[in-house]
C-alpha cells in the first residue's frame, strides 16, 4: 500500500508485557499501518518472582515498528503530526544521563547495563510492601487500603535495600510510560497517570515526605524528589505536550521530524480505556444512534485483558473501594477520578492451565494435523460432550468442577498476594476431554472474579452497567459471553481487539499536536480529549446476556462457591500458621 496524501496522521506506540506495537492512524481513527516487535523478558530459574526487561531492547523495538509503519503506508514523516505512548506499569531505572542501570540482584546491581526494568509482574518486593502496608499512611487510602508489591515504591525500596548507597543516589526512577516520553523528548516531566496510579503521589496533596521518611526512602524527599520527578507538583495530564516534542536524536532514530508533538503518556490499561469507552456499538447489525457523553463513561467499565486484566472506571467524585486501587484524580480527564481493579493472571493463567496439562502435546499435534486453532478444537470437544451428556450449557457440564484463579496472588478486591489457586473436582483423567473441561473452568473462574470486582465497586458507589473490552481475550467469544452472563450486563467488543490500546495511545498524539498550537493543553482538556475519543473510536459489537434461567441459577451457585472458597482458603492458611508456631 502506498499513501501520498498530506492528511494528518498520528502514531500510537503500545509497550505491552511481551511486545512493542505501533499503529499509524488518521484523524478519524482509521488504522493505515501497524507493526509488532517481540521484546525480551528475563526470568530467574532459581526465583519465580523475578521478571526483568530492558529499555534498550524496547526502544530498539519502537524504532523498528515506527519505521515499518512509515514504509508500509508510504506516509511521509512530515504528515505525522503527533505521537503517543502507553506502556506497562513497570519500573525503569536510569542514571541522570538517561543510561540504563542494572536492577538484577548481585554484584552488578546499580551499575550500568541492559537489564534495567523491573516488570510489573515481578514480585520480589513482598517484604517491602508489607512494611509499607503497616505504616497507616494516607497513601494507602488511595490504593484500596493496601499497596500492591507490583507498584513502584515497594520496588524502589527493594533497590534501596539491596543496592550500594552511592549507586542508588545516581538513579532516576520512572514508570515505564514516562521513561518513553523522556527518551523521545529528553524532557523528564511526569504524567499524572503514572505518578498517581503507581508511585504514591497523593491527589491534591502530592508527595508525602513523612511517608518516605517512615519507610526508609528519606533521600527521595531530601533531594526534592529529583529521582522521581514532579517536585513542584508539575504533572502533565494525558495528552498534554511533553517538552518541545521529539528531540533531534530521537527523530533521527525514529525516522520522523524533530519537534513532532509527543503527548503525555498513559499506563497501557488506561490507554485501553481511552480507546474503547467512547464507542458506539452495533446490535443486530445496526449501529446505535446515541453519541456517548462523558457522563455516560461512569457506567462503562473498561476491561483491558491480556496477560493480566485491568478494570477501570471513571467517576466525577472520588470513590474509595477496599482492595481496589484509587481513587486517582486526573489520570486521563482533568477533573475526573478513576478506580482500577485487576487480576494479576488471566491470559497467563489460561496458557498455564493448557500447557501444563498432560494432553496439551496431543492437542497441539491435532491442531497442526488439522490446521486448526487449538481453542476451536477445545470448543468443539466441549460441545460434543455437552450433547452426549444431554445438558443445556457448559456451565451445567462443569457444575462439579470449580476453580479459584489466584495462582499469582490476588490484586482485587482482596489485595492479598498470598492467595493461591485451587481446583476442586478433578478426576483420574488426562485426556483432551479433561483438558477441555479444565479450560472451561478457567474461563468461568476469570468471569466470576470479574463479577466479584464489579460488585465490590458498585457496592461503594459506582454505577457500572456495561463492560468495554480490549486486549487479546476479547477475541474469545465464549469468554465474552461468560462475562455478560456472569455479570448480568452487556459486553462491548472493540472493532479491533488488539488495536484498541494502541489507538488510545495515538489519540494522545493527536491531542498533543492540537494543544501544542494553542494553550498547552490544560484548559478544557476533559471535553477536548473526550471529543477526540468519540471521533476516533470505531463502533464496537454488543454481546448481551443470554443465559437461560437454568444456567443463571447455576452461575449464581458457582459464584456463591467462589466466594466461599476465599473464606475457606484464608481460614485454612490461619489454621496452618497457628499450628506452625
Amino acid at each position: 500500500m502506498t499513501q501520498t496524501t498530506a492528511e494528518s496522521h498520528y502514531i500510537g506506540i503500545d509497550v505491552g508485557t511481551g511486545s512493542v506495537r505501533a499503529s499509524l492512524v488518521t484523524k478519524s481513527g482509521k488504522t493505515v499501518a501497524s507493526s509488532i516487535y517481540e521484546t525480551t523478558t528475563w526470568r530467574d530459574r532459581h526465583d519465580h518472582r523475578i521478571f526483568e526487561q530492558s529499555t534498550t531492547d524496547i526502544w530498539d523495538g519502537v524504532t523498528k515498528v515506527i519505521k515499518a509503519c512509515l514504509k508500509e503506508s508510504g506516509v511521509p514523516p512530515a504528515a505525522v503530526k503527533g505521537l503517543g505512548f502507553d506502556a506497562t506499569c513497570s519500573l525503569a531505572v536510569a542514571d541522570f544521563e538517561g543510561r540504563p542501570i542494572v536492577v538484577t540482584k548481585g554484584e552488578d546491581l546499580g551499575n550500568r547495563g541492559e537489564r534495567n526494568i523491573i516488570l510489573w509482574a515481578d514480585h520480589r518486593a513482598e517484604e517491602e510492601a508489607e512494611l509499607i502496608n503497616g505504616t497507616g499512611s494516607i497513601v494507602l487510602d488511595y490504593v484500596g487500603g493496601k499497596m500492591s508489591l507490583e507498584m513502584e515504591i515497594p520496588k524502589i525500596l527493594w533497590l534501596k535495600n539491596n543496592m550500594d548507597p552511592s549507586r542508588f543516589s545516581n538513579c532516576q526512577f520512572f514508570d515505564l510510560p514516562d521513561f518513553l516520553t523522556y527518551k523521545a523528548t529528553t524532557d523528564s516531566s511526569r504524567s499524572c497517570c503514572s505518578l498517581t496510579c503507581k508511585c504514591s503521589y497523593v491527589p491534591k496533596a502530592g508527595w508525602q515526605k513523612d511517608f518516605f521518611n517512615q519507610i526508609g526512602l528519606n533521600e527521595l524527599a531530601d533531594r526534592e524528589y529529583a529521582q522521581v520527578g514532579a517536585a513542584e507538583g508539575d504533572l502533565l495530564i494525558a495528552g498534554m505536550p511533553v517538552g518541545k516534542g521529539l528531540s533531534k536524536k530521537a527523530a533521527e532514530e525514529l525516522g520522523l521530524l524533530e519537534g513532532t508533538a509527543v503527548g503525555s503518556a498513559l499506563i497501557d490499561a488506561y490507554a485501553g480505556w481511552l480507546g474503547t469507552v467512547a464507542a458506539r456499538y452495533e446490535e443486530n447489525g445496526k449501529v446505535s444512534d446515541i453519541i456517548p457523553t462523558v457522563q455516560e463513561s461512569g457506567h462503562r467499565l473498561a476491561a483491558v485483558a491480556g496477560t493480566s486484566t485491568c478494570h477501570i472506571v471513571q467517576s466525577p467524585e472520588g470513590i474509595f473501594v477496599d482492595g481496589v486501587w484509587g481513587p486517582y484524580k486526573d489520570p486521563i480527564l482533568s477533573g475526573w477520578w478513576m478506580n482500577e481493579g485487576g487480576q494479576s493472571s488471566t491470559g497467563q493463567l489460561i496458557e498455564f492451565i493448557l500447557t501444563t496439562h498432560p494432553a496439551y502435546p496431543e492437542l497441539v499435534k491435532m491442531g497442526k494435523d488439522q490446521q486448526r486453532n487449538i481453542h476451536t478444537i477445545l470448543e468443539e470437544t466441549l460441545e460434543k460432550l455437552r450433547v452426549e451428556k444431554g445438558v443445556e450449557s457448559l456451565t451445567e457440564l462443569t457444575k462439579d468442577l470449580h476453580m479459584y484463579p489466584d495462582f499469582h496472588g490476588n490484586r482485587s478486591p482482596i489485595a492479598d498476594p498470598r492467595m493461591r489457586g485451587s481446583i476442586v473436582g478433578l478426576k483420574l483423567d488426562s485426556t483432551i476431554t479433561s483438558l477441555a473441561l479444565s479450560y472451561t473452568a478457567t474461563l468461568q473462574a476469570i468471569a466470576l472474579q470479574t463479577r466479584h470486582i464489579i460488585d465490590s465497586m458498585n457496592a461503594k458507589g459506582h454505577h457500572i452497567s456495561s463492560i468495554y473490552m480490549s486486549g487479546g481475550q476479547a477475541k474469545n467469544r465464549g469468554l465474552m459471553q461468560l462475562f455478560a452472563d456472569t455479570c448480568s450486563m452487556s459486553v462491548v467488543l472493540p472493532k479491533d481487539s488488539g488495536g484498541a490500546v494502541v489507538l488510545g495511545a495515538a489519540m494522545l498524539g493527536r491531542y498533543a499536536e492540537e494543544a501544542q498550537s494553542s494553550d498547552g493543553g490544560r484548559e478544557g482538556q476533559a471535553e477536548r480529549l473526550w471529543n477526540i475519543m468519540v471521533e476516533m473510536t470505531p463502533p464496537g459489537t454488543l454481546v448481551a446476556p443470554a443465559a437461560s434461567p437454568r444456567e443463571k441459577k447455576l452461575l449464581e451457585a458457582k459464584y456463591k462457591i467462589f466466594l466461599e472458597s476465599i473464606d475457606i482458603q484464608k481460614r485454612w492458611r490461619k489454621e496452618m500458621e497457628d499450628a506452625a508456631v
